[in-house]
């Protein structure tokens, strides 16, 4: 059984997602700029974006999967269009069960309505030795954490405050891991962390 990880990137003042969540701002209200450390100044945190994807199953929440809240979604497939970044089967937490929907470069996305347990169970069937990825957002992330069932933890910290959205607190990720490395580069901080045994 391979690992279960997580990467997520937060700002200063501990939110990986901004208010007000729309089709126009998917990360909600000025969290844009959160990831600019995945587009510019690409070499100095090439490790760091190629782990992202390099599991074998990956797990999310419903809101980040989406539509935002009072969207139709009939005939939503996700954020990413027809060809989404993971290449793996996706578990998406569900309140509700719907059909699985397949998508071109191995993506699929299965809606999960029995927990987190649940989903990750199916989410290790799927990767057998490799790693299962936590891909967020912030409910789903804390969840794990609080349940003792992620073993790394890659946390990104970008040089910019929001004031309110999704919040992913230190005390949520310290009380449950331990911090055993940090690295800085010119637009991210990269805290590694490990689960405590």
């Amino acid at each position: 059984m391979g690992p279960v990880v997580c990467d997520v990137t937060v700002s200063l003042d501990g939110f990986c997602a901004g208010p007000n969540q729309s089709m126009a701002q998917p990360l909600g209200e000025g969290a844009e700029t959160l990831h600019r450390w995945q587009f510019e100044n690409l070499e100095e945190n090439q490790a760091e974006i190629s782990a992202i994807t390099q599991a074998s199953a990956f797990i999310m929440g419903s809101k980040m999967f989406g539509p935002p809240a009072g969207e139709d979604d009939a005939g939503w497939i996700g954020w990413w269009g027809e060809s989404p970044p993971y290449h793996a089967p996706v578990f998406v937490l569900s309140h509700h069960p719907k059909p699985m929907i397949c998508l071109q470069g191995g993506n699929s996305f299965q809606f999960i309505s029995e927990g987190i347990e649940e989903a990750l169970a199916e989410a290790r069937e799927a990767a057998g030795e490799n790693p299962v990825a936590i891909a967020g957002g912030a409910s789903t992330i804390v969840q794990f954490l609080r349940a003792g069932l992620i073993d790394e933890l890659r946390l990104h910290i970008a040089p910019i405050r929001l004031g309110r959205g999704e919040p992913i607190t230190i005390e949520d990720i310290e009380t449950h891991m331990d911090r055993v490395s940090r690295r800085e580069t010119s637009l991210v901080t990269h805290v590694y962390y490990h689960r405590r045994r």
